[in-house]
């Protein structure tokens, strides 16, 4: 089976991150152009995305588990291509601040393709995580102080 894990402590508390994690403005400004963004189990939400050499990928996913500040699951799949998997944040506590234990299942379901390579997705989720998350939670918890 073919599975990214990727983990990160943020200096933010559990509640600080579940909010990024789950508020539709939110995501806007580190995840992706999200229209709209429940998390309820069953909602549907979609997002484009573009591949290594300007192939326009539709991510279609619909969350499937939710435990408030703790932790959040969806599938993601493509539109017009098979394959079907799944992406989990499990939010953990840790001294100072969150630990992120990020997971994404069934990687092997898509193409064989470099653009849904399990080093593609590992790359993709490190940045997402470890620069773009980080960088969100750390803007606003200093916009957050100056007030």
């Amino acid at each position: 089976m073919s599975t990214v894990i990727i983990e990160r402590i943020f200096n933010a508390t559990i509640e600080r991150v579940w909010q990024a994690i789950t508020d539709k403005e939110q995501m806007k400004r580190w995840y992706f152009d999200l229209s709209d963004f429940k998390p309820e189990i069953g909602f549907e939400f979609s997002f484009p995305g573009q591949g290594h050499e300007g192939a326009l990928y539709l991510h279609i996913c619909t969350i499937k588990e939710v435990v408030v500040e703790k932790k959040l699951a969806y599938s993601w799949t493509y539109k017009d291509q098979p394959g079907y998997s799944v992406v989990t944040f499990e939010l953990i506590p840790e001294e100072g601040g969150t630990r992120v234990k990020l997971t994404h299942e069934g990687l092997e379901s898509f193409p064989r393709h470099p653009d849904f390579a399990k080093e593609s997705f590992a790359e993709g989720w490190r940045y997402i995580l470890g620069t773009s998350l980080d960088e969100f939670l750390e803007s606003s918890s200093v916009l957050k102080n100056q007030k």
